[in-house]
């Protein structure tokens, strides 16, 4: 899995204006379910097309950009948390246990 670091309100508007399919995990290093859900994707990398923008959003450097993702996206904002974008509109939203790369891939035309 190639992590696109997620760190800037121009990336977000990048996301919001890209054609196709995108991931943004939303991460707390503070948090040991966000630890685990970070781990199971990890290790699910293997079913992750080569061309799908996986974006990783560390919530405690970045809280700013967190909150706009979650006004841009219109979702509540959880951690951890993944969200699916498609054309720039959030089409799957994932939060805690609840965080499935299989269902999230599922989503995918």
């Amino acid at each position: 899995m190639n992590w696109i670091p997620l760190d800037s309100a121009a990336q977000v508007k990048e996301i919001k204006q890209q054609q196709g399919y995108s991931i943004i995990f939303k991460h707390s290093i503070r948090c040991a379910t966000s630890l685990m859900a970070k781990r199971r994707l990890e290790m699910d990398k293997g079913n992750v097309p080569q061309e799908l923008h996986f974006y990783f959003l560390d919530l405690i450097r970045n809280r700013e950009v967190s909150n706009l993702v979650a006004e841009d996206f219109q979702v509540h904002h959880e951690s951890p948390q993944l969200l699916v974008i498609k054309d720039g509109e959030c089409i799957l939203d994932q939060s805690h246990g609840g965080i499935s790369l299989d269902e999230a891939l599922s989503v995918l035309s």
